[in-house]
């Protein structure tokens, strides 16, 4: 799960700049106006299971930069 539109996009930039094959999907809904990302996060990524652990440890990456901030 991503839990901010910060946090997927650099997870999206990494994963192109490494082309791996990838979808995001935001879990933002209109009728709601967002109130299910308050509760479930901002959304999550998809993409081949033979890159689950690099993007794993990418993502691992961007949250320890962003707490290091």
């Amino acid at each position: 799960m991503l839990e901010y539109e910060v946090e997927a996009e650099h997870l999206g930039a990494q994963l192109a700049h490494r082309n791996i094959p990838h979808l995001m999907r935001s879990y933002h809904d209109s009728a709601l106006d967002g109130l299910f990302q308050l509760s479930q996060g901002w959304g999550h990524v998809e993409a081949p299971s033979e890159h689950k652990a690099t993007i794993l440890s990418i993502l691992k990456d961007i949250r320890e930069t962003c707490s290091d901030s």
